[in-house]
């Protein structure tokens, strides 16, 4: 064994989202310049990241498992921060102490589909056609324990927690939420008028075509964990102020040249869906943050916002519209308000993705 461990040695391995490009060791004789120069013609003919990792790990010393097959047969414990939705082990920074499920044949299939695989490198050829005649087939890691320390749905457990130390009635609503953010902040501004009328059904009339829309949207985003009937029903219980949690990773299509990031812009588009039309006598205050503390190329962490946001930016001549159409959100709320609905953090260290609250207050 190269690294001289025994079975009697216990290998401790540290893994967090961003690893798979801190740990670039690719089976000689494939060079690093040629797996890239590979990477990059995949991506450029669409294919998925799925796809993309796939090949990565068939042509790594570490990836898909390698770093554990090295270290057999010494115990290998890996402790791991998720920042993939579901948190699946064999993604995060792609799985180093995880056996992969794929084989040789899924990656000639993956080359022949983007028609890549005449093109491919002598090198390349030559380590997939190594591994497809190994004998002693894929290997397993019943040598290691990956445990999952830091996650969305852990951070969300205890802002939850702190919520109620608060005096809120504290839920959450998924760990799994993604989707473009206009479609996320449509459902977060539709969620926000039927939870209000749930939390004072004697003032409102109940919108069920919002709540149809809310449902049909949630349908659509396809959340996996999404515990919106059991959220609505604690609203209507609720005696008090209300917090709603969620996280994950939207997505934004860039259009313009502006500043920003997806938390900043998200909270931008719910300002705006909150301020469609009154709420009734609650306030609404909505946040969105990413857990690394850096929304995009910014120093903020992400931004919140209240109902009167169309007003408040009317009255101090700033355009949503356009901030909106320039991604520019970072530029909107340095100006908005003396910058004080910016979220600064400073730089976490860790990063479990974006957490999302969505508060209720009744006047």
């Amino acid at each position: 064994d190269a690294w001289g461990l025994t079975a009697d040695d216990l290998l401790l391995v540290l893994i967090s989202g961003g690893g798979s490009a801190l740990l670039p060791a690719p089976i000689p004789p494939v060079t690093l310049e040629e797996k890239q120069m590979l990477t990059k013609l995949l991506a450029a003919r669409g294919a998925t990241i799925q796809e993309l990792n796939t090949i990565r790990k068939a042509l790594s010393q570490l990836k898909g498992g390698g770093l554990a097959q090295a270290a057999y047969p010494a115990q290998v414990i890996s402790l791991i921060l998720s920042d993939v939705i579901g948190d699946p082990l064999e993604v995060i920074a792609s799985g180093p102490t995880v056996a992969s499920a794929h084989s040789v044949q899924d990656c000639l299939h993956i080359l022949n589909h983007y028609g890549l695989r005449a093109a491919l490198p002598r090198s390349v050829k030559t380590v997939l056609s190594r591994a497809d005649s190994d004998p002693h087939g894929p290997h397993t890691c019943g040598h290691v324990l990956n445990v999952i320390i830091g996650s969305n749905s852990l951070a969300l457990a205890e802002a939850q927690r702190q919520a109620e130390v608060l005096g809120y009635h504290a839920m959450v609503l998924s760990t799994a939420m993604q989707g473009d953010v206009k479609r996320v902040a449509r459902f977060y501004g539709l969620l926000a008028r039927v939870a209000a009328a749930h939390l004072t059904p004697s003032l409102a009339e109940r919108p069920l075509e919002e709540e149809a829309e809310l449902h049909q949207l949630a349908a659509e985003l396809q959340l996996p964990d999404l515990q919106l009937e059991e959220a609505l029903e604690a609203v209507a219980k609720a005696k008090g102020p209300v917090c709603l949690l969620a996280g994950g990773e939207p997505t934004v299509q860039l259009q313009g040249s502006g500043k920003g990031g997806r938390n900043q812009e998200l909270a931008l588009h719910v300002g705006v869906e909150l301020g469609r039309q009154p709420l009734g006598p609650i306030d609404v205050l909505f946040l969105s943050g990413g857990t690394d503390g850096q929304d995009g190329p910014t120093k903020v962490a992400g931004a919140w916002v209240m109902s009167d946001l169309i007003s408040q930016a009317s009255a101090e001549s700033l355009d949503i519209a356009t901030s909106l159409t320039n991604n520019d959100s970072y530029t909107f709320f340095c100006r908005f308000r003396g910058g004080t609905h910016l979220l600064h953090t400073g730089l976490t260290g860790t990063n479990v993705m974006d957490v999302h609250l969505l508060i209720l207050h009744p006047q």
